[in-house]
């Protein structure tokens, strides 16, 4: 047993000692220090998560608009309605726009004025017949994606 080693009282070396040896030991404290996080790793784990994020993205903006078209569609049975039940207390010549029939208490004040992109209903009535139109996604009217009440 080297001379430089403190004893413990039965003569061999005391657990202090092999602590303070794992402490000094070169190698031992080189990992020590290694434990941290590098630059890289966390870029990695940034680059992961962004990934993930984006997959998320797409797969929520296909149901954001299925759900902005399937709102649009009963906004839209809503305001042909609300014309109809119009019809019964005035002349069924007239086409009511939808700021008519919230005046008129026939459609509730709280109802979208708009559809889900923004753009005003246009309401067009001939024989009778109630047509709502919303301009669609691409908010131009007479193009595949315009929401028609009821379907052409």
């Amino acid at each position: 047993m080297p001379a430089h080693m403190p004893r413990d009282i039965s003569g061999g070396i005391g657990l202090a000692s092999v602590v303070g040896m794992l402490r000094l030991s070169p190698c031992l404290s080189r990992r020590s220090r290694a434990r941290g996080v590098t630059l890289v790793e966390v870029l990695i784990v940034v680059a992961i998560m962004a990934l993930i994020a984006s997959g998320v993205g797409v797969a929520v903006l296909k149901y954001w608009g299925d759900a902005q078209e399937k709102t649009t569609q009963a906004n839209a049975r809503a305001i042909r309605g609300a014309v109809k039940t119009w019809w019964i207390e005035h002349d069924q010549g007239e086409c009511p726009g939808v700021d008519q029939l919230v005046s008129t208490a026939t459609l509730d004040r709280d109802s979208p004025r708009v559809d889900a992109w923004g753009e005003p209903w246009r309401v067009e009535c001939t024989d009778g017949e109630v047509t709502v139109l919303s301009a669609g996604r691409d908010r131009r009217h007479g193009t595949l994606d315009d929401v028609r009440i009821p379907p052409a």
